[in-house]
This record gives C-alpha cells, sequence and structure tokens, in this order.
C-alpha cells in the first residue's frame, strides 16, 4: 500500500464529503437553507410575536373576545409547526411544512375577512385579523411565499432526482 504522505500518493477523498448537489438527500435538507433561512427566521419571529401576544391576550382579556384570542394562539402554534418542520426538511416534514403553511393561509384569508364582517368579534389585533394589519400584513404575504417555496423546493428536488 502507498504511503499516503508521499508526493504521488492519490488523494482519497475524505470519509465525510458533501453529498453531491444533484443528491435528493441533499434537496432535503436545503428546505431551511439559502433564501430559506430568511423564510424560517420570519417564521420564528412570527411564532415568538403570536405566541406572546396570544398568552398575555388570553390571560388578561379572555372574556373580551375569546374565539379571537383561541385563533391567534392557535396561529402561533402553526408558526412553530412550519417554523420546525421547515428547518428538518426531510419528506415527512416537508408534507407537514405544506399542511401548516396550507392551514394558515385558509386562516388569515377567513379570520381576516370574518375580522371585517364581525368587527365585534375581534375588538383588539391579533394575528390573522384584518389580514394581519397589525403585523404589517406580514401574515397574509407569509403562506404565499412559504407555498411559492416549498413548491420550488419540491421542482428542485424533482429535477435531482431525475438527473441522477
Amino acid at each position: 500500500m502507498p504511503d499516503p504522505t508521499s508526493p504521488g500518493a492519490a488523494a482519497s477523498p475524505p470519509s465525510s464529503a458533501s453529498p453531491a448537489p444533484s443528491d435528493p438527500s441533499t434537496a432535503e435538507r436545503t428546505l431551511g437553507s439559502g433564501p430559506g433561512r430568511l423564510l424560517v427566521a420570519v417564521y420564528g419571529i412570527l411564532a415568538l410575536a403570536a405566541t406572546g401576544r396570544s398568552v398575555m391576550q388570553i390571560a388578561l382579556f379572555f372574556s373580551r373576545a375569546p374565539l379571537a384570542y383561541l385563533l391567534s394562539a392557535l396561529a402561533a402554534v402553526i408558526y412553530l409547526v412550519a417554523t420546525i418542520a421547515l428547518v428538518r426538511g426531510g419528506d415527512r416534514w416537508t408534507r407537514i411544512a405544506w399542511a401548516a403553511i396550507t392551514v394558515e393561509l385558509v386562516g388569515v384569508l377567513v379570520v381576516g375577512a370574518a375580522s371585517y364582517a364581525a368587527p365585534s368579534a375581534f375588538p383588539d389585533k391579533t394575528v390573522w385579523s384584518h389580514f394581519g394589519s397589525g403585523y404589517g400584513f406580514v401574515p397574509l404575504v407569509l403562506p404565499v411565499l412559504g407555498l411559492w417555496w416549498l413548491r420550488r423546493h419540491a421542482a428542485a428536488r424533482a429535477s435531482a432526482t431525475q438527473t441522477s
């Protein structure tokens, strides 16, 4: 066996070499990388903000608008699940991300419309009321971006699978 330190020895690839970019396992891990990191960060911040606001509203003002505050707490849970799913990646977590972000989009549209149709049920701003106006409409835009990112990721993964 040749001496690996000799000048003419062939270099063997390191055992911890990262897989080729077209490797489907790499595509699984890229869900929360690149531009996905920004998406994960925004989801994480929104999860914290929605959790803090909903806990405070439920603890101090629950009788004023119980449905609105419970929906806000549900939104916080959905944001947390979406954040974790985007970070984890993989087939199972990607399906969970699709479900969470789809529910989020439906929630912000339904609650947003309901908050205009029945304003007395939403006396205070919540994460989804008035289409997220209390959060700069981020709750309205974020699920659209999240679904776009998941679709883009799925297309890239399908392409990587076909080329390998």
